[in-house]
């Protein structure tokens, strides 16, 4: 699989990564000996690159990654991670003290001295403007804690805030065809600065799939239900923050684009490989024949203009008024 360099790490990961929200928490339950499977499928796949977070599951993703690390060490995996959202989300939180005490459980959670990058996990807004909360990131590359530090964020001017920060490897950002306006700053902004972009949430939480109907029902503990409208986080993160009728209207078109050989899912995916400015794009898989399938989105011809073309043009007439304001 193609391998591109991440940013100000200057390690190369795989075009295709792994996201692994789904083997924490909040999707349904996910048995370990399948997230196991999950991890392996991924790898054999060619994917060399594994986002997680200390709130997936309160450390359970970290620690099965960190399981699998351990029994295949020769698998050469760059590990992210995420910190911030096990705690209050307040600006006075984000300091050097509760750093060092959240780094030191993710460092324990994956068995790893140092954490090859560590992501502020989409912290409140004025974080963004703190020189002490970069300062207190700065030491803890200093203290080798952390190779790097990058932040994930909600919308496009936390991502420009991030990138002027000069020790900012990457910017982790919703982008998807149904979510566009990155493309319009954060994504040359990046380049330019050298910052590695990491796509999430590039399937709008499986809509993008083709496989929804209005009539599809998720299970209680999934986001997808309990956080339709925001009421437990930030509603981009499900969905991307479209309706849910609009949302499965907008991806029966989308599906309607994939050319012949590809899942609407793998069409999704090669459209964000292809960006100018992406690193890798991370979904995630419930079952190992998902990972195989989602890398094997990197293999499939570029798009051609048409195809392109197309995407644009629904993103402006069915999503574009949803969206494109809030983030």
């Amino acid at each position: 699989m193609e391998q591109r360099v991440l940013g100000r790490t200057g390690r190369e990961v795989s075009v295709v990564g792994l996201g692994t929200w789904q083997l924490g928490a909040d999707w349904g339950e996910v048995r370990e000996e399948d997230a196991l499977a999950v991890l392996d499928a991924a790898v054999e796949s060619g994917v060399t690159f594994f986002d997680t977070a200390d709130a997936y599951g309160d450390g359970r993703s970290e620690q099965l990654i960190g399981r699998y690390l351990r029994e295949r060490p020769d698998a050469g995996i760059f590990t992210a991670t995420k910190m911030g959202r096990r705690a209050e989300q307040l600006p006075e939180h984000y300091n050097l003290d509760n750093f060092r005490a959240w780094t030191d459980r993710s460092r324990a959670n994956l068995g790893v001295d140092t954490l090859d990058l560590v992501q502020l996990h989409c912290p409140p807004t004025p974080v963004y403007s703190s020189d002490a909360v970069f300062d207190a990131l700065d030491t803890l590359v200093a203290e080798k804690r952390v190779a790097a530090y990058a932040v994930s964020v909600e919308t496009c001017e936390e991502a420009l805030a991030a990138i002027a920060r000069p020790g900012t490897a990457s910017v982790q950002i919703i982008l998807n065809p149904f979510r566009l306006k990155p493309l319009e700053r954060v994504l040359p902004a990046a380049a330019e600065a050298g910052v590695g972009i990491i796509a999430r949430v590039p399937l709008a939480s499986g809509l993008l799939s083709g496989r929804y109907t209005r009539d599809t029902v998720f299970s209680a503990d999934d986001h997808r239900t309990y956080n339709r409208h925001g009421e437990a986080f930030d509603q981009g993160e499900t969905f991307s923050g479209v309706d849910f009728a609009t949302g499965v209207e907008a991806a029966a078109e989308f599906a309607g684009l994939a050319p012949e050989g590809a899942t609407p899912a793998q069409t999704a995916l090669r459209w964000i490989i292809q960006q100018p400015g992406v690193t890798s794009v991370i979904p995630g898989a419930r079952s190992p024949e998902q990972a195989r399938a989602n890398a094997e989105a990197a293999a499939l011809p570029p798009l051609p203009r048409p195809v392109l073309d197309a995407v644009r043009e629904l993103y402006d007439r069915r999503i574009r008024a949803q969206v494109h304001s809030r983030w």
